[in-house]
């Protein structure tokens, strides 16, 4: 009699025993925030998909040094530095804004989370960033007939974003500048880029930084060039602090995206860094 009501009973453990295995399958597959593709706000120059955490106050001092090309003469471009100061806010954890001087502009911008990465779902992080940049460069004693509208600089780019593991992130930037002036008159004032950027982590603390941008509608007169940039990245107590080489001495967004002077082939490169305080 025993063996009939333990042979009834199977079925019903079997099942009980199925639903307890489905279980477990949606704990583990269950989705999770992807966090950290890029430790900075910036890859090297251009913005990654990380946000100010809500609250966050970051200053920042970004420091650009002359050509290498100027040899001793110029002290290895210790002559010629450009220094840019900047304040980062993040207001919730899906907006961040900044505001930021350097000699060659004023620049103000709005960084958007719109979706993260997730595990075991969303395959990428979105964000978009959005900048307005006022150009110093350009002096009334050259153009007399100079307004305020002529220096304004816009810049809108989708940033997608994706850590395939511990080690390697990968960033895509589709990118629109709009120049109210510019020096080339065949130049377009709305430019399009593609701008592209990665981090490999080879230490505990350490990673290495390559970020490019290709212009695609630029006049074949321009005397400008797409920036190319590569720095390391070093993790310290929370901060990051970063070192690289660049094509460009530009800082802000509109002057590495749109007017990058340097060339990698003839030594025409600026070294650099970022320094900052999380308050």
């Amino acid at each position: 009699m025993k063996k009939i009501a333990l042979l009834l009973l199977l079925p019903f453990t079997l099942i009980a025993q199925e639903d307890l295995l489905k279980d477990i399958d949606t704990v583990t597959t269950s989705k999770s925030k992807v966090e950290s593709a890029f430790k900075a706000l910036k890859i090297v120059n251009l913005e990654s998909t990380k946000l100010a955490a809500k609250g966050d106050l970051y200053f920042i001092v970004a420091h650009r040094f002359g050509s290498l090309k100027d040899g001793f003469e110029g002290a290895y471009g210790l002559d010629n530095a450009v220094t840019q100061l900047k304040f980062v806010y993040g207001i919730s954890d899906w907006l961040t804004v900044s505001a930021g001087r350097t000699e060659l502009a004023y620049d103000f911008s709005g960084k958007f989370l719109l979706k993260s990465q997730e595990e075991n779902g969303f395959p990428v992080a979105i964000a978009a960033f959005s900048s307005i940049g006022f150009n110093n460069t350009l002096k009334e004693s050259n153009y007399p007939k100079m307004e305020f509208e002529n220096r304004l600089i816009y810049v809108s780019q989708l940033l997608v974003s994706r850590k395939f593991n511990n080690k390697l992130s990968l960033q895509l930037a589709p990118t629109y500048l709009h120049e109210n002036f510019v020096i080339d008159d065949n130049q377009d004032n709305s430019q399009f880029l593609i701008g592209m950027g990665g981090r490999y982590k080879f230490a505990k603390r350490w990673s290495v930084n390559l970020d490019y941008a290709a212009h695609l509608n630029r006049a074949s007169t321009s005397p400008f060039k797409n920036p190319l940039s590569l720095g390391v990245d070093l993790e310290t107590g929370g901060h990051v602090f970063q070192m690289h080489l660049s094509s460009s001495q530009g800082i802000h967004e509109a002057g590495f995206l749109g007017n990058t002077t340097g060339d990698w082939t003839k030594g025409d490169i600026f070294f650099g860094f970022n320094l900052l305080r999380v308050f």
